[in-house]
């Protein structure tokens, strides 16, 4: 019989946590701390018992919609890909998704959950009162020799990587640079304008996610200039474990023709290799992905509201963002909103 029981972070905890082979970066200090700063969220962090023996763990914030506590692990919004649990791998995750309800609901006093465990499968969310949408991602694995990786990658990539080599562009690694979250963040401008979009976020949460992130050695920062020295596009990386993930890039369109959006990931996916890293996840499903070799992995993002009503005002506020982020394009120019998780979009 499986049981959550709500703890206090301590370094005894999080260096529990961190010996758990599911173990993400979004289960760290560093990323739990980021999120509570962007989304003014309260973190919750609790032990997975059986019989009073500690299993594992589970991550989560809560927030506030319509004055109802919201436990988001995580929300659509929060730039963050996947929270859920870290378990022993004898326990069955069912389990414990079935004693987070009574957790959530009862002892926290939650109106509404959501969760997206990297590790949770369709089949197991039923029976649950749960509803869920299938959120793929794409993922790359780093096992193979490096010419095994670019032999993987479409002609059309590879060749787009080479025409990035011979018209010059370098590739920088970024470190203590506030300049890098200015320029990612333009570029990200002229990202969503070509898609007639606005981005779904302030410059601030870039500056909070490297802030929080680069002291740890957690992020991976890239710039690519063109011949003339000017930065043509920027990617930001975090990574720990066994994996790196795309949380965001960006390139100015006028120098597209250079392909520096190839040659980033192309300079990401070695450079993890070279530190052990054997997975590379793209944080989503989009078609353009599939170029890199990609495999597509399901991850369904559930949910449950402790009534139809909590649910019809889960989805007005979904809409209202959206109405929000449409009024921003207009203002900007731009055509129609981005979806809440669209930052990942490297053109």
């Amino acid at each position: 019989m499986l049981r959550l029981h709500r703890v206090e972070p301590s370094a005894a905890l999080f260096g529990d946590r961190a010996g758990y082979p599911d173990r993400l970066i979004f289960h760290t200090p560093e990323w739990i701390s980021f999120v509570a700063e962007c989304q003014g969220a309260d973190p919750v962090l609790a032990t997975v018992t059986d019989g009073g023996t500690p299993v594992g763990h589970f991550t989560g914030l809560i927030t506030k919609k319509y004055g109802l506590r919201i436990l988001g692990s995580p929300m659509a919004g929060w730039t963050t890909s996947y929270v859920g649990f870290n378990l022993d791998p004898r326990v069955p995750r069912r389990e414990a998704l079935r004693a987070l309800m009574p957790f959530a609901f009862d002892e926290l006093g939650c109106a509404h959950l959501e969760i997206r465990d990297r590790f949770l499968t369709e089949p197991e969310l039923g029976g649950m009162g749960l509803v869920w949408d299938s959120a793929p991602t794409a993922v790359i694995d780093l096992s193979p020799a490096q010419d095994a990786l670019f032999g993987a990658m479409a002609s059309a990539c590879r060749r787009n990587i080479r025409k990035a080599a011979k018209s010059g562009v370098v590739v920088e690694e970024v470190h203590d640079d506030p300049a890098f979250a200015d320029e990612f963040y333009d570029q990200l401008r002229d990202v969503f304008a070509k898609q007639n979009l606005v981005p779904t976020y302030s410059v601030e949460r870039v500056r909070s996610l490297i802030r929080h992130l680069e002291p740890a050695g957690r992020i991976l920062l890239l710039r690519a200039r063109d011949p003339q020295g000017r930065c043509i596009a920027t990617a930001v990386l975090p990574w720990y474990h066994r994996t790196m993930y795309f949380w965001g890039g960006a390139s100015y369109r006028e120098h597209q023709h250079l392909r520096p959006n190839e040659t980033l990931i192309w300079h990401a996916l070695r450079w993890a290799k070279e530190r052990g890293v054997t997975e590379f996840d793209f944080v989503g499903g989009n078609a353009y992905k599939a170029k890199y070799g990609t495999t597509d992995v399901p991850v369904p993002w559930a949910r449950r509201s402790r009534s139809p009503l909590v649910a019809r005002l889960r989805d007005a506020a979904k809409q209202g963002f959206a109405l929000k982020q449409r009024a921003a394009a207009r203002l900007n120019g731009a055509g129609k909103p981005a979806t809440p998780d669209s930052a990942a979009r490297a053109g």
